[in-house]
């Protein structure tokens, strides 16, 4: 069975999908339908722009989202079995399933950035990877700092998490991190702690959004961040979208019952070749490729 696998933050390059509208007329059209509904020209940023420029985060979310989307439905023949998407990623997967329609989706993804953006601004935040050591420890380590927010907030792959918290709460998180013996405590290049209670600003914002978007029986099921198995049901789909932002990305979960439930392909949609690292990670003997 085939799973389509989408990126999430973090994936974007400067230069990003400039061959795919130039070498497909459809995809062009669906570039410059984005351009309208946005409002201003993307397609510039992506193509010509700075690595600094595309980092903004009302630009990378609809950028990847775009180059993802775009991608899917450009490439003959695109028949999942099941999709599942890292974060940000998971609005890219619903498109390619048939849940959100095209245009629905930038609205979302755009409304989701703007409002992760706002929720950055009123809580100054940010993440950190923790690489070496059992996710056990680490939630233990979190659960151990009370007087700050941190929690853990993506499930990468084994040995490999991402937590999430207040900057203070982060600075002392990575220095127990690293007495317990991780390997590395590194600091990420975001603008806030996304999938924590910090995000909840965001949270209220994108659940009013949600609610009044038209979503459709998907053709295949999703594996969702927040339940990790496999869900058609529109209504249950809904709400793991809205809790989504204040919750951790469950990927390793999610990869594994994908692969217990039949999938021995994945491939990977979008900007970057992150995915197909870390579900090779979880399951070495998936099939990886990217589109």
């Amino acid at each position: 069975m085939k799973a389509f696998v989408f990126p999430g933050q973090g994936a974007q390059f400067p230069g990003m999908g400039k061959s795919l509208y130039e070498g497909n007329t459809e995809a062009k059209a669906l570039f410059e339908k984005a351009n309208e509904i946005l409002g201003f020209r993307i397609t510039d940023i992506m193509f010509e722009g700075t690595e600094e420029e595309l980092k903004q985060t009302r630009v990378t979310q609809p950028a990847i989202f775009l180059h993802s989307v775009i991608l899917a439905k450009t490439t003959p023949d695109f028949a999942p079995d099941m999709v599942a998407g890292h974060s940000l990623g998971e609005f890219s997967a619903l498109v390619a399933n048939g849940t959100l329609a095209f245009e629905d989706g930038l609205k979302l993804v755009y409304q989701r950035a703007m409002a992760m953006q706002e929720a950055c601004e009123i809580n100054p935040s940010t993440m950190a990877a923790i690489l070496g050591l059992a996710d056990e420890k680490v939630e233990e380590i979190c659960a151990e700092i009370t007087d700050e927010i941190v929690v853990a907030a993506n499930y990468n792959c084994p040995g490999q998490l991402v937590i999430s918290g207040s900057n203070k709460g982060i600075e002392i998180a990575c220095e127990k991190m690293k007495a317990a013996g991780a390997k590395r405590a590194l600091p990420l290049p975001v603008g806030g702690a996304f999938h924590s209670p910090l995000m909840e600003p965001a949270r209220e914002k994108l659940q009013k959004a949600i609610e009044s978007t038209q979503f459709n029986t998907p053709i295949c099921p999703v594996y969702q961040n927040v339940s990790t198995t496999a869900v058609s049901d529109v209504n249950e789909i809904k709400k793991n979208l809205i809790a989504q932002l204040t919750a951790p990305v469950k990927w390793t979960q999610s990869v594994q019952n994908m692969v217990k439930d039949g999938a021995t392909q994945f491939v990977e949609c979008g900007p970057g070749k992150v995915l197909q690292g870390l579900v090779k990670k979880i399951h070495p003997e998936a099939e990886v490729a990217g589109l």
